[in-house]
């Protein structure tokens, strides 16, 4: 398949106080969510000075991308489009028409199958088409790659950095936990998001010549009414806290590429102060995005893809997530 771009697409986030609300509203439009949530989510973002890492990360990533197409080809050159803050997916598909671009392949900054963050970014993408009209490139987006063996060697390297934190004679023995974004459960029903989170731990644990590693999850939101995946990472936090069996404790963000918002509030802030109070010592490993080899992934997806008769390299027992996502999966069931 020939392709004469490729576009980075990914979440996006605020770089100052004043583009937190904003940023906030284009996240939550349409969705039924009370503004004093939205308010108490934006005081996360004032902790840090309204400013989000994940732009300057995904700057760096893309920078990252370009040396190793400069380097290796194949030579094409590299778009951004967010999906709630500058630059805008819409903005980027005009210019991108502009500049002539027929066929381009989609990146996104998400290595599981749902809806947000697969199905959401095929619609933000088509509606950016929409948007830039007659004569809008056509996209393909690549596929899921939470067990391409790339992205699961990235995930060891950073977990095993993480290790490196603590004494060699305790590293056996400190709790790993991987920690994902919840949804709710009528979604994860629709999806195949918890089935490969648990298939990328496992792989990573196993990478680490280890086993029984559990997977948690953070970032809930929604009325307390409505069931989301579980358990919650400080309810776990609580729990070996009370076995007093584990005094070192890895937290392993394996469900996020960037260490955004979510990754630096949720578990740097909220669940740093909770193992304090349970006399944990805790390290959090770094997401995978920072790790070099990433880059590297990302470009042997896109080989992939252009190459006839290309293997698609996958490790773990579901196999290669398909390149067309079949029709009715990851919807929006709320």
């Amino acid at each position: 398949m020939n392709y004469d771009a490729i576009l980075w697409v990914s979440f996006g986030g605020p770089e100052k106080e004043e583009d937190v609300i904003p940023f906030l509203e284009n996240v939550l439009r349409g969705k039924n969510v009370p503004r004093e949530r939205m308010l108490a989510v934006a005081e996360h973002y004032y902790h840090f000075g309204g400013r989000s890492p994940i732009n300057q990360q995904n700057r760096e990533l893309i920078r990252a991308l370009e040396a190793e197409l400069a380097a290796h080809g194949p030579h094409l050159p590299v778009y951004w489009g967010n999906r709630n803050w500058h630059p805008l997916l819409t903005d980027t598909m005009a210019k991108m028409k502009a500049d002539g671009v027929r066929h381009a392949l989609a990146f996104a900054t998400a290595a599981y199958s749902s809806y947000s963050s697969c199905r959401q970014y095929l619609e933000n993408i088509e509606n950016a088409r929409a948007a830039a009209g007659e004569g809008a490139p056509v996209i393909d987006k690549i596929r899921p790659f939470y067990n391409h063996p790339g992205y699961i060697a990235a995930m060891t390297e950073q977990v095993q950095q993480a290790l490196a934190q603590f004494p060699a004679e305790g590293r056996s023995s400190a709790h790993i936990v991987y920690t994902a974004h919840s949804i709710p459960l009528r979604m994860a029903e629709n999806c195949q998001y918890a089935q490969q989170l648990l298939e990328a731990s496992s792989l990573v644990s196993v990478a680490l010549g280890r086993s029984g590693d559990p997977l948690v999850y953070q970032s809930r939101s929604g009325p307390p009414t409505q069931p989301w995946l579980c358990p919650d990472i400080l309810e776990h936090l609580r729990e070996i806290g009370r076995a007093a069996q584990v005094r070192d404790v890895v937290i392993v963000p394996i469900g996020f590429v960037s260490d955004h918002i979510e990754v630096l509030y949720d578990l740097d802030t909220e669940a740093r102060q909770l193992c304090a109070e349970l006399g944990l010592n805790m390290v959090r490993a770094a997401a995978v995005g920072t790790n070099p080899s990433f880059a590297r992934m990302v470009r042997e997806l896109i080989l992939e893809r252009m190459e006839e008769n290309s293997g698609r390299p996958c490790v773990g027992n579901i196999g290669p997530w398909p390149d067309v996502c079949p029709a009715g999966c990851c919807l929006a069931r709320l």
